[in-house]
């Protein structure tokens, strides 16, 4: 409110800390241009030079905070809570980042730091040691209102300490609902100013083990993972600065939906990637079948894959005879059975036993002509010049690398039911069959395929180079702390793929069993937790209030989530819509896609600075497409533009994760009879509104929805 008492006296507040902000960034500026002004020198003062300006760069970037606010609140803290206190209170005006005067007095305390803390957290029954919290209401440097709490004197704050019936327990209620009403960009922001108890007790979790987080669609379980990446990383810098913190997101258009909240933070630093990124050098495109597709999933393919390297260690069924100098080098099928049968035993990846295979194969060779004595490193560097001794080693025990593995394995059906033998069945086993490229360098493999490159990676190790080093490039990179978005429809495979990138198990996993869909979709977390920790206990942690979804969209979706999954836990919406869901079904059912741009221009209209989705099954993407083509509606698509259009072609595939101020979704029943979408998809396709939602078909609704009691509107 603009009259509060206060409102001069906090404006100039702000406005001294954004001032405290530029004196910062200037003084940072001065520090370069005295770096950049030196040349020359010797290469570790060059080194020390450079280094010293990555520094100096990434405080101006933490420094640059864009539009954000820089102020969103205050608390007033009680001296006597502290030894030597006199019983006055003290002031800490909580920012996105640290800021202070030329003096070095603090203007405005990192979200991060402990002080800050009672901010989230503080309820009349546990205040924290504070008397007031203040919530400003900003737009950037200018302060439009002051909403106050009070704690300490018996009486709730002007929005509610204490939970009423089964509501929860929000903080800064006008704020929050200030915010939660704004239209959306089309990217995911951040909530540090608005971020709630609940949430913030995962955000400050401890660093270590596997904190799952389960949350329903609207509890801001993606942006409290995001923002415990940043606090994780102001708390814990070192190590987790050197070690890394990696972000997996389910897929390139998510990314670029959160690509901005850790910058927005003051953390750019963070790796943000999907899992085929963790593949590199590997040419992506191709589609498998579902039944592929499963059989890729399933974490027998781990025993496939080793009995494929096995496969591959082949004595050779013929004397293999090698002119070298003077003398005929002869290798034996019995003597390269031993050679490959003693490798074995001696334990180890594929390709680090390379050389000392070849170095057996020499040896065994060479000890057999002359007088027996010869220098294995000169003989090995002559034998490697002459290609019927690579074609030898070629055929007893290859350098292999992950694309050659499998490119050899799926283009061979003699290949696959060997090393499936007794795994899996045969119709699975040549399911996984393709045609062979032309050459390994043209081979283009799918994303069922990256977690089983990953695991061939694994499996046969480094591949050596030049004078037998290992190449470090092949090594599978680990990182100080994971977080995994979207964790519930990880496969086997993939979660294997998630757990050799650990450090040391310290991960936030992140998901909704109720959204869960694919070939493996899971009723509980456990067997998840087992694969990405098999050693160490999880938490498991419940987002149980639904922030961003209005209650009356949150009761429709709540009838198919109950026959999905009869054990999901609906979040408790704390907002109410302006209108309740409307159901418009199009007498001719070839006429769908014409109500949709109907629907679509009406809620344009009702968001008017908002942002309209259209969510899809597949088999309707280019038919909605052509109808907004001719009604002359401009729209993207969000698998190659994300959300930036005011309207979006969403595949329901993809939708996941993703939140738009009104959506339009296509033909329920067809969303249900997609295979391994299904109800729990449609759950997903309901809950991406933030204020409107209309539902277009032509077939009749699936039942869960009819029997919802809530269906209304233009049928």
């Amino acid at each position: 409110m603009s009259d509060h008492p206060d409102f001069a006296a906090e404006q100039a507040h702000i406005e001294r800390a954004y001032a405290c902000l530029e004196d910062a960034r200037a003084s940072t500026l001065r520090i370069r241009d005295l770096t950049e002004a030196q040349m020359g020198g010797t290469f570790q003062e060059r080194y020390e030079r450079n280094y010293f300006d990555e520094k100096v760069v990434a405080r101006l970037n933490h420094l640059d905070i864009g539009d954000a606010a820089l102020v969103f609140g205050r608390i007033d803290r009680r001296n006597d809570d502290h030894s030597g206190g006199d019983g006055a209170t003290e002031a800490f005006h909580i920012g996105r980042l640290a800021v202070a005067d030329r003096d070095a007095n603090p203007v405005v305390v990192d979200w991060r730091a402990p002080v800050a803390e009672p901010f989230y957290r503080a309820t009349g029954r546990e205040p924290m040691g504070i008397v007031r919290r203040r919530h400003f209401m900003v737009e950037g440097p200018r302060l439009l209102a002051i909403e106050d709490e009070s704690f300490g004197s018996g009486r709730l704050g002007l929005a509610g300490d204490e939970a009423v019936g089964d509501a929860p327990t929000l903080r800064g209620y006008g704020t929050l609902l200030a915010a939660l009403g704004k239209g959306r960009s089309g990217q995911l922001g951040d909530i540090v100013a608005t971020i709630q108890s609940e949430q913030d007790e995962i955000i400050r979790a401890p660093h270590r083990g596997v904190l799952v987080v389960q949350g329903g669609p609207g509890t801001g379980k993606t942006v409290v993972a995001l923002h415990r990446a940043a606090y994780l990383l102001y708390t814990h810098r070192f190590p987790l600065e050197d070690q890394g913190v990696l972000v997996i997101g389910p897929n390139r258009v998510f990314l670029r939906y959160i690509e901005r909240v850790l910058p927005s933070l003051g953390e750019s630093g963070i790796e943000q990637v999907v899992l085929a990124d963790l593949v590199p050098g590997i040419t992506f495109g191709a589609h498998d079948d579902e039944h592929a597709r499963r059989v890729k999933a399933d974490r027998r393919m781990v025993k496939v894959l080793e009995r494929a390297i096995a496969d591959r260690q082949r004595p050779i069924r013929e004397d293999v005879t090698i002119p070298f100098g003077a003398m005929r080098l002869r290798l034996s099928p019995q003597e390269s059975a031993r050679i490959v049968r003693q490798a074995r035993r001696r334990g180890g990846r594929h390709n680090t036993l390379c050389r000392a295979v070849e170095g057996e194969v020499i040896a065994t060779m060479m000890g057999k002509v002359g007088d027996g004595t010869f220098d294995l490193a000169e003989a090995r560097d002559g034998l490697r010049q002459i290609p019927e001794f690579r074609a030898l080693m070629f055929r007893v025990w290859p350098s292999l690398s992950p694309a050659e593995l499998l490119h050899d394995l799926f283009g061979s059906k003699a290949l696959l039911r060997s090393a499936a033998e007794g795994v899996v069945n045969e119709v699975d086993a040549l399911a996984l069959h393709r045609p062979r490229a032309e050459s390994l360098s043209a081979a283009v493999f799918s994303d069922a395929d990256v977690a089983l490159l990953d695991e061939a990676r694994d499996l046969l190790g480094p591949r050596p180079r030049r004078g037998g080093v290992l190449d470090e490039a092949d090594d599978i990179a680990t990182f100080g702390h994971i977080i995994v978005d979207e964790a519930q429809d990880l496969t086997p495979m993939q979660l294997r793929m998630v757990a050799r990138r650990s450090l040391n198990g310290a991960m936030t996993v992140v998901g909704d069993l109720a959204q869960a869909t694919g070939p493996f979709a899971a009723d509980d977390w456990s067997q998840l937790v087992r694969t990405l920790s098999p050693k160490k206990d999880a938490k498991i942690v419940d987002l149980t209030v639904g922030y961003r979804i209005p209650r009356q969209i949150m009761e429709l979706a709540a009838g198919v989530v109950a026959a999905a999954l009869p054990t999901a836990v609906v979040p408790t919406a704390v907002r109410e819509g302006d209108a309740a869901p409307r159901i418009v079904r199009s007498a001719d059912p070839g006429g769908v896609a014409i109500v949709v741009v109907d629907e679509v221009r009406r809620l344009g209209a009702e968001v008017a600075t908002g942002r309209v989705g259209i969510v899809c099954p597949d088999e309707w993407l280019e038919r909605v497409a052509d109808a907004l083509r001719a009604a002359g509606v401009e729209f993207g698509r969000a698998t190659s533009r994300g959300l930036e259009e005011r309207v979006t072609l969403v595949p329901v595939g993809v939708a996941k994760g993703l939140e738009l101020d009104a959506i339009v979704v296509v033909e329920p029943a067809a969303i249900v009879r997609t295979r391994d979408i299904g109800l729990r998809g449609l759950y997903v396709a309901l809950t991406r509104a933030t204020q409107r939602l209309s539902v277009v078909h032509g077939e009749d609704l699936p039942a869960a929805m009819r029997d919802s009691g809530t269906v209304s509107g233009g049928e």
